[in-house]
This record gives C-alpha cells, structure tokens and sequence, in this order.
C-alpha cells in the first residue's frame, strides 16, 4: 500500500511545461528540463529547429499572442512556465500570466528594469551601493557630446533600452563615443524607444566575469561564474555581439571572490530592489569586470545569459525542474548548498551567420550537426535555425548554433567543442577560434591560508561562522 501511494504521489508530481522563446537559451533549458523524471509534455513557444528533434513540442505563438498563449497553457495544464528571453519580461509577459493563475519562472515587468534600461539599472546600483563604473545619465545628444569631450579617459555610450545586446558602444576616443551618441540617439539605430536616453560611463580595463544567480524571496544561490566572448573576432577585436562562446566555470572567478560578490554585489541588489517593493524572482545575472581596483558591475541582465546557458546546463546535475520551480514557490532555500554540479568544465563555440553582427542571410541549408551530436560530450544547441518548406535544416537567425562539449580539462573541452564545429557547414558561417583562450592562461590561485573574514552583520546569528553564505557552487 505504501508503495502504490509512492507511485500515485510521485504521478501527482508530473508536471507539464511551458518555455517561451526561440533561441540557443531556450533551447538548452528545454533540453534539460525534459531529463527531469518528472517532466511531462515540454512545450517552447514558438522554439526552433533544435527543440523539436529533442522530442520538445513547438507552439507556433509569440510572446506577443498573450491571449492565445494564456489559453494554451491553460488547456495543457501547464505547471511551469519559463520565460526565457528579456524581450517578454520586459513587456510584462510574467506578471499577465501569473494574473491568470499560472507558476512563472521570471521576474515582473517592474524588476525587469533591471536590465530594460541601464539608466535604472545604473542608479539602484548607486543607490545600493554596489561598485560601478563612473556615469551619467542624458535625454539629449548635445548635453552627452558636451559631457564626452571634458573627460580625459574614454567612455562606454549605453543606449538605455533593449538592444538584442548590442546596444553598448566600447569607445576608444572622444569622437568614437560622439558618433556612438549620434548612432544611439539621434540615427535611432538600436531603435527610437532604446534611444531616448544614454548612459556615458568610464571604460573599465580587465577581464570580464558573467554569474548567475537563482534569486527567490529573500535566498539568493549564485551558480557558477561563466566568461561570454562578446566582440565577434578573435582577441575581443571588431564589433560586440550577442555572444560568440562561452566557458564554466571561469578560473579566475575563485571562491573567494565569489563570496565577496554575495556581500558587495548579490546581497545588497537584491535587497533594495525588495525595499523598493520590486522584489526580483527568477535568475538574476551579473556582468563584472575585475579591474585594478576591485571588482565593478557592468550590467545586470534580468533572465538565463546566452550562451552561459549552454554551458551552464551542460554541467548541471541537480534536477532543473525541481529548481525553478522552488524558485517560483519561494522554497528555494531547501536547495541551499544542494546543486549537484559535473565537475567537468564546459565550452560553447557560437557559429554565426555571414555578416553577423551586421546584415546576414536567413536560409543557408546546415549540415554535419548529426554528425557532432555523436561525438562524447557534445551537444550542438540550435539558436537561429528551421526547418524550410522544402525539408530542410536552414539558418534563421545571426547565431546559428552553439556546438557545446564537456572535457577532462578546460583544454580538453575547448578540443572537443571546436573538433564537433569542423563536422558542421553552413554557407558564410563564421566563429571565434580562441574560446577559451583566456582562462587557459590563467595560473591557479594559491589556496588561502585563513578564510577571509565578513563585518559581524553578514555573519550567520548565533555562530562564530565568518565565511559569509557560501555559493551554491
């Protein structure tokens, strides 16, 4: 009898699934949601290519469709709904659904302004005292050119809205950033919404760090740190992008830093932001720079970084399943130190259309991801790809695909990601060659001999324990 009312309560436990969106991220969420034991039926709206040969069933509506996506979770009896991209969550996407009743993985339209415009973004940082670059803020492109020609270092010209991720302009001199000015606002060419107001900050020197963190009520779990390729050539040269590849986890990012980014970064972000009664759910993901002079925040994104994504679920272990949905039932504190990680490193090599980031071509036929996809290790992420009327595998989209491989060592992953993207062709298909590159040359760090000691307020109550919370990692 005991047994009978196991199966019947873990049968209760089924649960259908809802991702919203197309791309590389979606793709690998899904992917790993249908290994949870579990899953039921996992639905992505609208999905690519990739989705549908992993048994994920496509659903031809956009976020837009809010009605018609509402009544189809309803009568699929969908028990989790992920929200993938910032475009939707942006929009309120999360907030409608809720309003009808359904779970949601993502945060509300309010807290997504975190990464919705960089001028909030930008002054909860001040306000929270979170370690930023230098900046300021204009609604009008002769006040930032003015600004721009009296400093004496170069600057980064934000555009404050979404931008597909390339709305952030690296400058090198003075008339770089004017001409990222009359770009952004006056030429409108991230878009008239994007383009209102500008943020001109600092530019910052060092490496750059991405990590993500699982954030509900008041626990916040951060996984591990990831290093994204932004700029589209080799060496970070030529112009940024979405992303081009990625690793996990990032060697520079030691656990030292990582507790002092729960203090400095995680901890007080998250805490004004439920001050301000726009309490954040779903993942919150930090870009950093460690510069000369400590660690500073570039940016906030308020969902799953692509392609950390990949790399990210490559590794994970732990039931993702079970781990959004504690997320959005505010239980996520029983997962505290519990994430269960492969201990292999992962590598993402992005392959991108001829003239991404610029103007490209939908429709190239793609061949060899069969043939990938049988190397040990490998799993080959479909972003921006369909299948045409004429049955075939085509591009549709700048980044094509995100060839993903496991390895031994960083260098061993790195090998066997970018022997599975030789098996793959596409016409005009382009990639980085040094993904990877970076953490390769870094030294280990000598273990600490003491564990480097927190103010008594972040000090756990009741104990003499001062190592701050420890990372999920």
């Amino acid at each position: 009898m005991t047994e009978l009312h196991e199966i019947r309560k873990h049968e209760a436990q089924i649960m259908n699934v809802m991702v919203i969106g197309k791309g590389g991220r979606e793709h690998a969420l899904a992917w790993r949601l249908k290994q949870s034991p579990r899953a039921g039926t996992i639905f992505c709206a609208p999905g690519n290519a990739g989705t549908a040969s992993d048994g994920i069933t496509n659903v031809a509506i956009e976020y837009t469709e809010t009605d018609k996506l509402q009544r189809f979770c309803l009568r699929e009896k969908i028990g989790l709904v992920v929200i993938g991209p910032e475009d939707p969550l942006a929009a309120g996407l999360a907030d409608f659904l809720r309003g009808k009743g359904l779970k949601v993985f993502g945060p509300s339209k309010e807290a997504a302004r975190i990464e919705s415009s960089k001028v909030f973004a930008k002054e909860l940082m001040r306000h929270a005292d979170v370690p930023t670059a230098e900046f300021r803020v204009f609604d009008h492109p002769q006040p930032a050119r003015d600004y721009i020609e009296t400093r004496d270092y170069p600057v980064v010209v934000k555009a404050d809205g979404l931008a597909a991720g390339k709305g952030v302009v690296v400058c090198k001199t003075g008339p770089e950033a004017v001409a990222a000015v009359r770009r952004i606002m006056t030429d409108a060419e991230f878009g008239s919404k994007a383009g209102r107001n500008v943020v001109v900050e600092k530019r910052l020197d060092g490496e750059e760090v991405s990590v993500l963190a699982l954030v509900s009520g008041r626990t916040f779990l951060p996984l591990p740190a990831c290093q994204d390729h932004k700029a589209v050539g080799d060496g970070d040269t030529g112009p940024n992008t979405g992303g081009m590849g990625a690793y996990c986890p990032a060697p520079i990012a030691t656990p030292e830093l990582m507790k002092e980014w729960d203090r400095t970064v995680f901890f007080p972000t998250i805490h004004a932001m439920k001050r301000g009664r726009y309490p954040f759910q779903g993942v919150l993901f930090g870009g950093f720079i460690l510069t000369n002079q400590g660690t500073r925040v570039l940016e906030f994104n308020c969902r799953f970084g692509d392609p950390e994504t990949q790399v990210v679920m490559m590794r994970l272990k732990t039931d993702l399943l079970d781990l959004l949905e504690a997320v959005a039932d505010e239980r996520l504190q029983e997962f505290e130190d519990k994430i269960v990680w492969d201990t292999r490193p992962a590598v993402c090599v992005v392959l991108c259309a001829g003239g991404y980031p610029g103007k490209y071509d939908n429709g190239k036929p793609i061949t060899g991801i069969a043939d990938a996809d049988r190397l040990p290790d490998v799993k080959v992420f479909h972003a921006g790809t369909k299948i045409d009327e004429r049955d075939r595998l085509v591009t549709d989209g700048g980044r094509v695909l995100g060839v993903t491989a496991l390895g031994d060592t960083l260098a061993d992953a790195k090998a066997r990601a970018y022997e599975a993207v030789k098996l793959i062709n596409f016409t005009g298909m382009h990639y980085r060659t040094d993904i990877a590159d970076k953490a390769l040359k870094v030294k280990p760090v000598a273990a600490p001999t003491e564990a480097p000691k927190l103010p008594a307020k972040f000090r756990k109550p009741g104990t003499s324990d001062t190592s701050g919370e420890k990372p999920a990692n």
